[in-house]
């Protein structure tokens, strides 16, 4: 026995004997169909179970009503409250939203935004991997009338649309925090020196020592590929300066966390002889035994929610009466938490 076929408009109009441009009509309460029309359609089109073939719908209106999303990692949770506002900002709109993570690997971010193009995605919103360079993957999508919308790992390129932490102020008041404590000697426990926000966070260390008439010495700047390893090597290299810090500004909470239990394992009393501030400020700090003395909030649900609000205001633009192309360059100020000790 063959399975029952899902009722069509053809179906519902030869049933009505009508035309199946007056049953597609009276589906959409054209103000052309009467109402006694109107509500026989409606009627068989419930007993029916009809539901519209979304594929023809997407066909006839050049859109999916779906965004991509690509991600370095989702088990961060930083990732994980952005997407959140992302997607309650795209189910406000009816959109769906299809998530892909390029576990900071360029060619699989490469891989995800060739799929999500050939899945006929509308938009793609994106935080770049941690060594991606080249945005011409992204740049390319235009061709394509598939705009993309950068957040939190943003590009430097001044004509795209990205929403970002202002880097810039609110590693400006870690660092005045942790002058203001007494630290004279801060080190920088640095992400890769591809990524914007290292470059930044180096010139506003300067800036802020130079403003206080401290030494600056740029070895007391390390990196760290953001896995254990290396941030146990960039700690090693930190320790070993003469005079070593007494403080570091790690460049998020979980390498903050890494580099407090390799200090721990050097016989540092954290926070006494060694401090710590970092960003992000996830919720698992307020946990811990020794958590970072401080961590600069960076709102990841409000920076998802923002891209997602500049993606809906750009795929919703008249096309024919739309202004000329203007980017969108968002910055969200930051505040720094203090933990109790």
């Amino acid at each position: 026995m063959s399975e029952k076929k899902l009722p069509t408009i053809k179906e519902i109009a030869r049933q009505l004997n009508v035309s199946v441009s007056t049953v597609s009509r009276a589906l959409h309460n054209h103000p052309s169909i009467g109402l006694r029309t109107r509500m026989r359609v409606h009627q068989l089109a419930e007993e029916l179970n009809y539901e519209p073939n979304q594929a023809a719908i997407s066909f006839k209106q050049r859109r999916t009503y779906t965004i991509g999303v690509i991600l370095p990692n989702l088990k961060e949770q930083f990732f994980s409250e952005a997407i959140s506002g992302i997607e309650d900002i795209a189910s406000q709109n009816k959109y769906n939203v299809l998530i892909g993570q390029s576990h900071d690997d360029v060619e699989r971010e490469k891989q995800i935004v060739a799929a999500m193009k050939n899945q006929r995605v509308d938009g793609i919103i994106v935080s770049l991997a941690k060594h991606t360079k080249n945005i011409d993957h992204f740049t390319a999508l235009k061709k394509y009338d598939i705009p993309v919308v950068f957040f939190d790992r943003v590009p430097a390129q001044p004509n795209v649309n990205k929403v970002s932490f202002d880097m810039r102020g609110g590693t400006r008041e870690a660092l005045d925090y942790l002058v203001a404590n007494g630290h004279k000697r801060i080190g920088i426990l640095n992400g890769p020196e591809e990524m914007k926000s290292s470059k930044e966070r180096t010139e506003i260390y300067m800036e802020v020592l130079q403003k206080r008439r401290l030494k600056i010495d740029l070895s007391l700047v390390v990196s760290t590929d953001l896995t254990k390893e290396s941030t146990r090597a960039a700690m090693d290299q930190l320790l070993s300066a003469k005079p070593r810090p007494t403080a570091i500004l790690a460049i998020n909470d979980w390498v903050a966390l890494d580099a407090i239990q390799y200090a721990k394992s050097q016989h540092l009393k954290i926070n006494e002889e060694l401090c710590f501030v970092s960003y992000a400020n996830l919720p698992i700090t307020s946990y811990l035994e020794t958590p970072p003395m401080a961590s600069v909030e960076q709102y990841p649900y409000e920076q998802g929610k923002t891209a997602s609000q500049i993606m809906m205001d750009v795929l919703n633009q008249d096309k024919e009466t739309a202004e000329p192309e203007l980017y969108i360059n968002t910055l969200i100020k930051g505040g720094l938490v203090i933990h109790e000790k």
